[in-house]
């Protein structure tokens, strides 16, 4: 599974190393491509997952706005619900293509 921007791949795994929560594919860490994203400064906290972290993506020298998260120290009854640790894996907007790698 791949998501790409704009043609760019942001991150490229075997669907099933992603984690699907509330509709949306975390990627495990090691198949985000870093070159690509630097992160942002907005803010966000869930209620049952913790404070995440969001990232634009470079592409060109053009920096497009909050097309990821991740949320690196989720909380603990998080994982928990979900059942597996997703700290530090990376989903992506809906504005992010995701495709059949």
């Amino acid at each position: 599974m791949r998501a790409v921007l704009d043609g760019h791949v942001l991150a490229e795994s075997p669907e099933s190393e992603t984690i699907r929560i509330e509709g949306n594919f975390y990627f495990p860490p090691s198949s985000v491509n870093t070159e690509a994203l630097r992160e942002s400064t907005t803010p966000y906290t869930c209620p049952w997952k913790g404070r995440s972290q969001y990232f634009n993506a470079v592409i060109g020298g053009t920096e497009v706005p909050d097309v990821a998260w991740s949320y690196p120290d989720p909380l603990p009854r998080a994982s928990a619900v979900v059942g597996a640790d997703f700290a530090g894996y990376v989903a992506f907007a809906p504005r992010v293509t995701l495709e059949a790698s």
